[in-house]
C-alpha cells in the first residue's frame, strides 16, 4: 500500500457508518465520524458503544481495548472537519442527489491526494464521481451489514478510477481482515444483484400466496442451508431500503426480475417496513428487534393434522440414491416399508447400502443398536410392483423423466388397493400429468424430498388442483411423524425452492458470461458477504450443469419469464460435456 491511511473519515452515523466507523478504530486508525447534527452524533456513538460493549461481554474484546478503540473516534458535525483525511468514507442513506452533494463538498475541503469512497450498495459509482473535480480518485468500497462482523467488501472501480487508487483501497482492505472483490461500476455490483432478484421473486410468491410466509424462508433454509429465509431478510434490510435498491437496479438494467413487487409499496405506504418498524412480512416483539412474535397469520404449532388417515405400511419405488434414503427415514421412524427395485441384484444393493448407513450411524454414536436392527426388520425388498397392493402410501422416487413416472402411476394405479395414496418424488415435473393418468387423480401428491434424504429435514409438499385435503393431510402427518419438516405449496414448475434457486443460479452464470466478475469472487461474494454454505459455482458444479440446464428450462417454459431463460453460456457447458464435478469438469476443473 504506497499510500498511508492514517487519519480517515466516515460521513453518515447511521446503523452502517457506525459500523465502519467501529472496524477502522479496531484496526488502530483515527476516525473523525460526522453527522449532520448533535443528536445524530449521539445516537451514532451509543450504536458503537453498545455494539463494542457486547463485544466485550463475548470476550472478543478487552475492557482496555474497548477503552482505546471508542478514544480514537472523534465527532464533528461540518464536513469542513475533514480537510486532514486521506480517506473518507461515505455511509449516508441511499440518495443520488444527496451522495453526489456531499462529494462535491468533500471536493473542496479535502486535500488534492485524499481518497473519496462510497459506501452504496446500489448507485453509480460513476455518477457520484463526476460530481467531483477528482473523479480518478473516487471509488466504491461497499461494507456489509453488520460491518464489524461481516468479512466481505466490494470494492468498485469505475471506467475513470486511477488504478493505483484501487490498488491502495484493496490493500487498505485488506488490512482491516475483510475479504475484498474488486468489480466494475454495475447495477447491485456482486451480492445485490443477485440477491435482491431472489428476494423480489420471494416476495412476489408470497403476495400470490402460492406459499405461507413460514414456508417460503423454511424451504430456503432447509432446503438450501441459507442463514435466514428471504422474507426474513427483506425485513432486516427493511422493505423500503431493499424497493429503493430494486427500483435502482431495475432503473439501469430494465430487467423486470428488479421490478419491485406490488406488495412492497403497499407494505410501505401502511408502514410495515419490518424489524425497524415492529412489523413487516413478521410481527416482532418491538421496534427494532430480532424477536419475532405470532400475529394472526402464524400456523399453530404441534398436535394431530385434522382430517389426517393412518399409514402403517409405506412402499418404495426405486433403487437409487434418492430412494434408499427415503426406505431409511421411514423404517427409522417405525414404518414397514417394502421397497420395489428392477431386479433382485438391485434389491440386494438397496438392502446393503441401508445396512451400511445405518452402521455408520451407529458407529457415529447417533443410532443405538438396536433401533439400528429394528429398522432394519421393518425393510423389505422385491422387483415386483404387483407387490403393493397392500401398502397404503406409496412414494416413487424413479428417475425423473415424465414418460416413466407415468407408466409406473398407471401401474400402481391397477396394482394398489382404493384409497392407497401414490406419492411422486419429482422435483420439476408436473405432479397433474402424472396423477392424469391414473383413475385416481384425488389421491396423488408431491412429496419431494431433498438429498441426502436421511439427513435433509425439507419435504416440499405439492397438491394439484384435483389432490384430496384428506391426502393432504395424511401426507403432512407422516412427514411429521418421519421427522421431517413439511412446506406445503402448489402444483408449478420449481415449487419453492428450485422456483427461487436456479433463477439466482442462472443470474450468475449470466454475471460470469458477461465477464463482469469470475467465478471465484462470485463465490465468494456470496459466501462471504451474504452467509450462503456455497457460492453459485460451487452449487452449479455439485448440482450438475445437465441437471441445472434442464430445471432452469423447465422454469422458462412454465413462466415464460424472458430473464428465466438459461444462460447461454451454462448451455455450451453442457454441450461439451463440462457437467460438473460428475465429470470431472464443469465451471472449474476437479482432479
Amino acid at each position: 500500500m504506497s499510500r498511508e491511511f492514517s487519519q480517515v473519515g466516515v460521513v453518515g452515523l447511521g446503523t452502517m457508518g457506525a459500523g465502519i466507523a467501529e472496524v477502522l478504530a479496531r484496526n488502530g486508525i483515527s476516525v473523525l465520524a460526522v453527522e449532520r447534527d448533535d443528536a445524530a452524533i449521539e445516537a451514532g456513538q451509543a450504536h458503537i458503544e453498545q455494539s463494542t460493549e457486547r463485544a466485550v461481554s463475548r470476550g472478543k474484546l478487552t475492557a482496555d481495548e474497548r477503552f482505546t478503540l471508542l478514544d480514537s473516534i472523534t465527532y464533528a458535525t461540518e464536513l469542513k472537519a475533514l480537510g486532514d483525511a486521506d480517506l473518507v468514507i461515505e455511509a449516508v442513506p441511499e440518495s443520488l442527489e444527496l451522495k453526489k452533494s456531499i462529494f462535491a463538498t468533500l471536493d473542496e475541503i479535502c486535500k488534492p491526494e485524499a481518497i473519496l469512497a462510497t459506501n452504496t450498495s446500489s448507485l453509480s459509482v460513476t455518477e457520484i464521481a463526476v460530481a467531483t473535480g477528482r473523479p480518478g480518485k473516487v471509488v466504491g468500497l461497499h461494507f456489509f451489514n453488520p460491518a464489524p462482523v461481516m468479512k466481505l467488501v466490494e470494492i468498485v472501480r469505475s471506467v475513470v478510477t486511477e488504478a493505483d487508487v484501487v490498488e491502495d483501497v484493496e490493500a487498505f482492505a485488506q488490512s482491516l481482515d475483510k475479504t475484498d472483490v474488486t468489480i466494475g461500476d454495475r447495477a447491485g455490483f456482486i451480492a445485490n444483484a443477485l440477491l435482491f432478484g431472489y428476494l423480489n421473486h420471494a416476495a412476489a410468491m408470497y403476495e400470490s400466496r402460492y406459499a405461507s410466509r413460514e414456508d417460503i424462508d423454511a424451504a430456503m433454509r432447509l432446503g438450501c442451508g441459507l442463514p435466514m429465509g428471504p422474507l426474513a431478510v427483506l425485513d432486516l434490510i427493511g422493505l423500503d431500503t431493499a424497493a429503493e435498491i430494486l427500483d435502482t437496479i431495475y432503473k439501469q438494467t430494465r430487467d423486470r426480475l428488479y421490478a419491485p413487487t406490488p406488495i412492497f409499496k403497499q407494505m410501505i405506504t401502511a408502514g410495515l417496513l419490518g424489524r425497524k418498524s415492529g412489523r413487516g412480512f413478521y410481527s416482532y416483539e418491538t421496534p427494532g428487534s430480532s424477536a419475532v412474535i405470532a400475529d394472526a397469520l402464524t400456523p399453530v404449532a404441534g398436535g394431530a393434522v385434522a382430517g389426517a388417515r393412518s399409514i402403517s405400511k409405506v412402499g418404495v419405488v426405486g433403487s437409487g440414491t434418492m430412494a434408499t434414503g427415503i426406505i431409511e427415514v421411514f423404517a427409522k421412524a417405525g414404518y414397514e416399508v417394502l421397497f420395489v427395485a428392477r431386479s433382485e441384484q438391485k434389491v440386494a444393493g438397496v438392502i446393503a447400502a441401508i445396512t451400511k448407513s445405518l452402521e455408520k450411524a451407529v458407529s457415529r454414536g447417533k443410532l443405538s443398536e438396536e433401533k439400528r436392527d429394528a429398522a432394519l426388520a421393518l425393510v423389505s425388498g422385491t422387483s415386483s410392483a404387483e407387490d403393493l397392493s397392500g401398502v397404503e402410501l406409496v412414494v416413487e422416487a424413479v428417475v425423473e423423466d415424465l414418460a416413466v413416472k407415468q407408466e409406473l402411476f398407471a401401474t400402481l394405479d391397477r396394482v394398489c388397493q382404493p384409497g392407497t395414496i401414490l406419492a411422486t418424488t419429482t422435483s420439476s415435473l408436473p405432479v397433474i400429468e402424472v396423477a392424469a393418468v391414473t383413475s385416481r387423480p384425488a389421491d396423488v401428491i408431491g412429496m419431494h424430498f431433498f438429498n441426502p434424504a436421511a439427513i435433509m429435514r425439507l419435504v416440499e409438499v405439492v397438491t394439484t388442483v384435483s389432490t384430496d385435503s384428506a391426502v393432504e393431510a395424511t401426507v403432512l402427518d407422516v412427514t411429521a411423524k418421519i421427522g421431517k419438516h413439511a412446506v406445503r405449496c402448489g402444483d408449478r414448475a420449481g415449487f419453492i425452492v428450485n422456483a427461487l434457486l436456479f433463477p439466482y443460479l442462472n443470474d450468475a452464470v449470466k454475471m460470469l458470461e458477461a465477464h463482469y466478475a469470475s467465478a471465484d469472487d462470485i463465490d465468494t461474494a456470496m459466501k462471504v458477504g451474504c452467509g450462503y454454505p456455497m457460492g453459485p459455482f460451487q452449487l452449479l458444479d455439485v448440482v450438475g450443469n445437465d441437471v441445472s440446464l434442464a430445471i432452469q428450462r423447465t422454469l422458462y417454459n412454465e413462466f415464460r419469464e424472458p430473464g428465466y431463460a438459461p444462460a447461454p453460456l451454462l448451455e455450451h457447458l453442457v454441450t461439451a460435456g463440462r457437467l460438473g464435478r460428475k465429470t470431472g469438469k464443469g465451471f472449474r476443473d476437479y482432479s
